[in-house]
């Protein structure tokens, strides 16, 4: 990813006063009453942060995967038959997008939803596509990204919690969906002209194609760059605007846990991310935890991104453990709150 903004983006704004006062009719129960709710945290099963790294490297394995590639056809079957393993129901959403630069993907989205008849219902999301080329490296641009960090990570984090929750005794009294959103990351901030400057395209399909008809989540929660070591996820700009109680339970969860050093108690800039049109067209309220470097005039995110050094070294299990056990934690703290 990405492209950052500035908080006060004009395009939004009439947007984002509308998607607050829905916020905020919508979580009265639940997200808004952070103050009683997270004095005392529920019992909640331990993510398993060696477990997520492997599910991170077995992606990498296959290589950069990259729509229309081999490796892209592999790895996207080797992720419907995991979900499916941890007992999921599986939809695969095949679309065909057009790049900024005119070719045309053979692209689709992985749903997975745990407990699929519940009413009340949670997005977690990331994007598992590699960037075709290292435009941000200073030899190999052109070389595809094996983007352990920007797109496997975030991927890894929600195999695991499929799998802590499919299999743990601590019973979780609503639904989750899982989206694993495609081409996401073929973008071009210089040459693209749409909206999104080419990327997102996997979110803007979903968004407008939903794969239940109808179908709507209490809230929404995307990962993006969720495994490099020291990493560091302030309050992402347009999540503030956009669902600022789902911010501050998130982060205060988080802080709760221990994992403040993570989750900077901070407003970042505004990304161009997957969670945007999720917002904006499907409107379901969704945050970005996204790592955005701290006091860092040249670099907005990790070292590597967008570069052929988007590998394992980079990824840290204690990472891992602090995005995955804060969302695991969020999901029992919303299953003992009524709608």
């Amino acid at each position: 990813m990405k492209k950052g903004r500035t908080l006060a983006s004009v395009l939004f704004c009439s947007f984002l006063t509308g998607m607050l006062f829905l916020y905020s009719c919508k979580s009265k129960t639940s997200s808004e009453q952070t103050t009683e709710q997270l004095e005392k945290l529920v019992a909640s099963p331990a993510f398993n942060a060696d477990s997520a790294f492997q599910f991170v490297k077995k992606q990498v394995e296959f290589g950069a995967r990259v729509p229309n590639t081999a490796a892209h056809r592999a790895c996207g079957d080797y992720l419907v038959s995991t979900f499916k393993r941890f007992g999921l129901e599986v939809t695969e959403q095949n679309f065909t997008p057009t790049t900024y630069d005119g070719k045309k993907l053979t692209a689709r989205n992985i749903i997975a939803s745990f407990n699929p008849k519940a009413t009340k219902r949670i997005l977690l999301t990331s994007h598992w596509d590699s960037r075709p080329f290292s435009d941000q490296d200073s030899v190999s641009k052109m070389k595809p990204v094996l983007a352990a960090n920007d797109g496997a990570s975030g991927v890894g984090v929600l195999l695991e919690i499929a799998r802590v929750i499919s299999f743990s005794g601590n019973k979780l009294n609503l639904g989750v969906d899982i989206i694993l959103f495609d081409a996401e990351d073929w973008g071009n901030s210089d040459k693209a002209t749409d909206k999104f400057s080419g990327f997102c395209l996997g979110s803007q399909y979903w968004a407008a194609n939903k794969h239940v008809p109808n179908y709507t989540a209490y809230f929404g929660v995307l990962m993006d760059m969720v495994g490099a070591k020291g990493a560091t996820f302030p309050k992402e700009g347009y999540s503030v605007s956009m669902a600022d109680g789902v911010v501050r339970n998130i982060w205060g969860i988080a802080s709760q846990l221990g994992y403040s050093n993570y989750f900077i108690d901070k407003v970042g800039p505004s990304i161009t991310d997957d969670h945007l049109p999720v917002n904006e067209t499907a409107k379901i309220p969704m945050v970005d935890i996204i790592h955005i470097k701290q006091n860092d005039p040249e670099r907005t995110f990790f070292n590597q991104w967008h570069t052929a050094h988007d590998d394992m070294e980079n990824i840290d299990p204690k990472t891992l453990k602090a995005v995955g056990q804060t969302l695991i934690q969020v999901l029992y703290q919303e299953s003992e709150v009524s709608v």
